[in-house]
């Protein structure tokens, strides 16, 4: 169906035409070349403010005040503070991937588990002090090789499920596919609204406290149940057992994803890998099945 025909339907169809089109103004306004370049920016400010931060604390002139949120001297937090921002970006952008496609915004969820797992790597450096000595990296560098070595992992079957990807409109239906859409669309702009929420309480229990409850953690729980939910609205346009198993199937991988971000080390690094391969075999699967029966596709 053509981007010109869902925006008919979208048009003629009250509030929900009107909430996917705001969906639509969203989505362009971040893919935007300036948007993507501010980002970089903010990054930037952020890593080098943290540093000097960080250093300053290291030599006693960081005022009292600030103590409570620069919570160490060593200078590899900044790291791990701007690698975070970065995720929170990045989850943004898996947000709107939902409204594509369940298989993009499972390949999405899956760049930011590699990236969470680097993040773990980046973290672990704050265990080592400057200069660097090998008496006190033992265990954090067997944690680093754990959770990089998965990353990679995930990162290289990214590329054999991407070539396995099959897009094929749900319905066959011109307006049914254009109402899938549109109800894709708003589902991706109701989790960007419980984001951004989510987002300004962690910042605020931050300033107010210095403490934040956990972020990525939440935010993939009810993950979890967005899946679930597009899920049962996708029966309403198709009840065909290779697109149901597929999407259960992609759903499964999210609980898993979500284990793994609470999972202790190694279990993590175990646990994201295991996701990956299965949401592998479940495409090549999903692709075996349209091959052997394309007229149900």
């Amino acid at each position: 169906m053509t981007s010109d025909g869902t925006r008919k339907i979208e048009a003629s169809s009250g509030l929900m035409g009107r909430t996917a089109a705001l969906f639509d103004r969203l989505e362009n306004g971040w893919e935007n070349r300036r948007t993507v370049r501010s980002v970089g920016n903010v990054l930037i400010v952020v890593f080098l403010l943290e540093l000097l931060l960080i250093f300053a604390r290291r030599y006693g002139v960081l005022p009292d005040f600030l103590l409570p949120y620069v919570p160490t001297d060593n200078p590899f937090h900044a790291v791990n503070l701007a690698f975070t921002m970065l995720l929170v970006f990045e989850v943004i952008e898996l947000v709107f991937s939902m409204a594509r496609s369940v298989a993009a915004s499972v390949g999405k969820q899956f760049e930011i588990l590699s990236l969470i797992l680097l993040r773990a790597s980046f973290k672990e450096f704050a265990y080592f002090d400057l200069p660097i000595d090998w008496h006190h990296i033992n265990q954090p560098l067997f944690h680093i090789l754990s959770d990089s070595v998965a990353a990679l992992l995930i990162f290289l079957l990214l590329v054999l499920y991407r070539r396995m990807l099959i897009h094929k409109p749900i319905s066959r239906d011109v307006e049914d596919q254009g109402r899938f859409v549109m109800a894709k669309k708003i589902l991706a702009l109701s989790m960007l609204l419980f984001y951004t929420a989510t987002g300004l309480y962690v910042l605020y229990r931050w300033v107010a406290s210095a403490d934040a409850p956990p972020f990525f953690e939440t935010f993939y729980t009810v993950l979890i149940f967005a899946d679930f939910l597009l899920i049962f609205i996708s029966l309403r346009y198709s009840a065909s057992y290779d697109i149901l198993f597929r999407n259960s199937g992609f759903a499964l991988s999210t609980v898993v994803i979500r284990i793994a971000l609470t999972a202790p080390p190694y279990w993590s690094a175990g646990l994201g890998v295991g996701a990956m391969v299965f949401t592998l075999g479940v495409t090549v699967a999903y692709h075996l099945h349209v091959e052997a029966r394309p007229q149900e596709a």
